[in-house]
C-alpha cells in the first residue's frame, strides 16, 4: 500500500517561482533511472516516465512506483522537492 495520496504525481518542468527548470534533459535523465534497452532502444518505465504537457517538460510518477522502487521515489520526490518544482496530484 501506497504512503502517499496519488494515483499519479506530475514534477512539472517549473519552479515554482516560474522559472524554466534547466539543464533541459532533467526529466529523461531521471527516468533513466528505471529505464530498459532493447535492441539498441531506451524503454521508460509506466511507474516513472518523461512527458510534454502543455509544452512544458514533466515527469508522471505511478503511485505504484512505491510498492517497488521505494527508495527511488523517494530520491525523486526529494529532487523535486530540492528544485522546488511544481507538481500536480491526481487522485
Amino acid at each position: 500500500m501506497s504512503q502517499f495520496d496519488f494515483n499519479r504525481l506530475i514534477l512539472k518542468g517549473i519552479t515554482e517561482e516560474g522559472n524554466k527548470f534547466r539543464p533541459s534533459d532533467w526529466a529523461e535523465r531521471l527516468c533513466g533511472n528505471l529505464c530498459t534497452f532493447r535492441n539498441r532502444r531506451m524503454y521508460y518505465s509506466p511507474l516513472l516516465r518523461p512527458a510534454v504537457i502543455d509544452g512544458i517538460k514533466c515527469v508522471i510518477i505511478d503511485a505504484k512506483l512505491q510498492d517497488e522502487h521505494a527508495n527511488l521515489l523517494d530520491e525523486v520526490i526529494n529532487f523535486a522537492s530540492k528544485n522546488n518544482l511544481q507538481t500536480e496530484k491526481q487522485l
